[in-house]
């Protein structure tokens, strides 16, 4: 599966064809580094690992030092693993651009969504609250009944509830590539993606399309 590291840099529009104005969110995409190759034969399954994002060797580990040595790879702080169903044809070494995708492609991009702290179950959930009359003045944004009385006697797991809403991994698929530039190393994909700016997200082709393709066959 092809796939790329980058940062979210912020929303614009573009102007399509039509001179229809399209939102985008444009990624940093890249370059990254392939600095291990994984076979079925070698490892039980086909992936590549790829790094993202330089930095100063005194920054990382003694292991990931060594790791990033042996495949000649300069010193990377993100690594990731994108898997194949088949054999991968990158070596270690090769390096991943933006232009891995082609303009009107989709893509699915993941990253960590903005955490927005302790908050209440209207807000978390999309709850409608309690009415605003009948006496009721202090159940505008409650949860309402949590369950039964004596039995169960306890909330049962998974009620949803007020807690941490944001800041967990979130993926949001088929989005469309709007725009590639290479040189600049630049993606530009219609709609939002997770996180806030500087976030980093990866790039993958569309999980749903590559099983229409081939349910197709």
């Amino acid at each position: 599966m092809r796939g790329i590291l980058g940062k979210k840099v912020g929303m614009t529009q573009l102007f399509d064809k039509s001179g229809a104005v399209v939102p985008v969110t444009i990624i940093e995409a890249g370059p990254c580094y392939v600095t291990q190759v994984k076979t079925a034969e070698t490892d039980g399954y086909n992936a590549v690992q790829i790094g993202y994002e330089e930095v100063v060797e005194r920054k990382l580990t003694k292991g990931q030092r060594g790791h990033l040595l042996k495949a000649g790879a300069p010193m990377m702080r993100r690594l990731r693993e994108m898997r194949y169903t088949a054999a991968p044809s990158l070596s270690v070494g090769d390096v991943v651009k933006a232009d891995v995708f082609a303009e009107g492609e989709l893509v699915d991009v993941s990253g960590i969504s903005k955490g927005r702290g302790f908050s209440g179950a209207v807000r978390r959930h999309g709850f409608a609250g309690g009415p605003k009359t009948h006496g009721q003045s202090d159940r505008h944004r409650a949860t309402g009944s949590r369950g039964a009385g004596t039995t169960p006697g306890h909330t049962m797991p998974g009620k949803l509830a007020p807690g941490q809403f944001g800041n967990t991994s979130t993926t949001v698929q088929n989005l469309k590539v709007a725009l590639v530039d290479a040189e600049r190393n630049l993606i530009a994909v219609r709609g939002a993606i997770p996180g806030p700016r500087g976030a980093l997200v990866v790039v993958r082709e569309s999980v749903k399309q590559l099983r229409r393709a081939e349910q197709a066959k």
